[in-house]
């Protein structure tokens, strides 16, 4: 419709472009195709030099509190100074101190943390020392069920996530598919909740991807599936293109794919001719018009990610010591990372997909251990240099995967940009509603999206 709107001129400059772009597309295609995987390496994160051996023994963990720890939060509270909103802003210049009062008054008065830990050690958790780290991961086991095929599925979180997204989507995965269920394995990322932080600089994703890899050979997995989104997509992806033969399948709900030559066409001419670069009608309606959907909406919501990606430790010290601050900091995310459309609603829509009992439990994940700081760094051990030059941005994912497209994520990716770097896509799917964080938001879409890419997988 669009095309035909477009004077005769017009229209043969844009299919003249199409046909000249296809043949540079299909030699970049081939080149990209030659790197086939990242060698594995090695490293050692923890505190000074590394030794002669490493105690690889897998040790129980229990999440444990006090009252003088619950003391020092409520002391805290208390003295917190709040800054006034301005008239009708809602959540467009952040979180409304106005709303952010209400929720600390439930957080100080009726949010029970003590019934939260006993949430938390509702599944075995577990420690085990990876590249001089202590690594904290949760280990559900399924119900044992007859003539039943177990399929062993870790699942990585992101920023200002935990692993305590994943709690409502556990009981759904761990449920009988038709003949096959899953093992889920749930790890912090070193830096995020109770998983030591690294003691020195370069821990990236790559670095991250490795030490999981290694965690899941601990615990005696030789082939298994991958599922993240955020920080836990890139992980992944990071493990597939290291183990390949280890990863029979991966499920991301967020796609980060290298921005080459096809994509700036697809913007070019994906909203008139769609069909010519593999746009859906849905495609077309999530990325146009195009500098208001992928330029402004970034720039609103990515001021985080630059101050986190060059100076993380000096915004750090204020919340790592404010409690106020730090819930501030991280619910404004899951305000508009879940529908950007909140910022323009006196609450920021908080309540309408979560309860404050679950994103304070998130919360108080890094309250108590105090890991916002070293959370943050790791965005800039991500931005040391440009993402499309590292070894991972050069290298194609061969492995089957599949990809759940949220609609109020931060980003679209269509299925034909993820084809560029994942070369074996078995489902794509359009997903009806939600945003950034799926397992949190929508646990039964997403739980239903991970066991039909994986049916398809197991030909089953």
């Amino acid at each position: 419709e669009a095309f035909c709107g477009l004077d005769p001129v017009q229209q043969q400059l844009l299919i003249g472009s199409a046909v000249a772009v296809g043949g540079v597309l299909a030699y970049m295609v081939h080149k990209r195709r030659q790197v086939k995987s990242i060698p594995l390496g090695d490293g050692w994160w923890g505190a000074g030099e590394k030794p002669l051996s490493e105690d690889d023994k897998i040790y129980p963990f229990t999440v444990a509190t006090s009252d003088e720890e619950i003391q020092d939060l409520h002391d805290r509270i208390d003295r917190t100074r709040y800054a006034d909103p301005l008239e009708e802003s809602c959540f467009h210049y952040g979180f409304n101190s106005t709303y952010l009062k209400k929720v600390v008054s439930y957080w100080r008065h009726e949010f029970d943390w003590k019934k939260q830990v006993a949430v938390l050690n509702k599944y075995q958790h577990f420690k085990t020392k990876i590249e001089g780290l202590d690594v904290h991961f949760i280990h559900v086991m399924p119900p044992r069920r007859q003539n039943q095929k177990v399929l062993p599925l870790m699942l990585v979180h992101g920023w200002p996530g935990s692993f305590y997204e994943f709690y409502k989507i556990l009981p759904l995965l761990t449920e009988n598919h038709g003949g096959f269920t899953f093992e889920v394995i749930c790890p912090s990322i070193p830096g995020y909740g109770f998983s030591e932080a690294p003691h020195k600089q370069g821990f990236d994703s790559l670095a991250a991807a490795r030490v999981f890899l290694k965690l899941m050979e601990r615990l005696g997995f030789s082939q298994f599936y991958l599922q993240g989104g955020d920080w836990g997509s890139l992980i992944t992806t990071n493990m597939a293109q290291m183990k390949p033969q280890c990863v029979k399948g991966l499920h991301l709900n967020m796609i980060m794919v290298r921005k080459g030559f096809k994509v700036m066409m697809s913007f070019m001419i994906g909203r008139y001719l769609p069909f010519l670069v593999g746009f859906s009608r849905e495609d077309v309606r999530r990325l146009f018009p195009f500098f208001e959907k992928n330029v402004w909406a970034i720039l609103r919501e990515s001021g985080y990610l630059h101050i986190q990606g060059t100076k993380p430790d000096t915004a750090g010290c204020g919340v790592n010591d404010s409690p106020v601050g730090l819930a501030a900091y991280i619910l404004e995310k899951f305000s508009t990372w879940t529908d950007q459309t909140n910022r323009a609603i006196a609450d920021g829509g908080l309540e309408r997909k979560f309860s404050l009992e679950d994103l304070l439990t998130n919360v108080m994940i890094y309250w108590t251990t105090g890991s916002i700081v070293s959370s943050m760094r790791f965005y800039k051990e991500n931005f040391q240099c440009d993402p499309d030059s590292r070894v991972d941005g050069k290298t194609g994912v061969f492995v089957p995967s599949g990809h759940a497209a949220f609609p109020n994520d931060l980003m679209h990716c269509p299925k034909s940009w993820a084809q560029t770097k994942y070369r074996d896509v078995y489902s794509y799917t359009l997903m009806p509603r939600g945003g950034h964080f799926a397992a949190f938001e929508e646990p039964r879409l997403l739980a239903d999206d991970i066991v039909q890419f994986v049916k398809k997988v197991e030909k089953i």
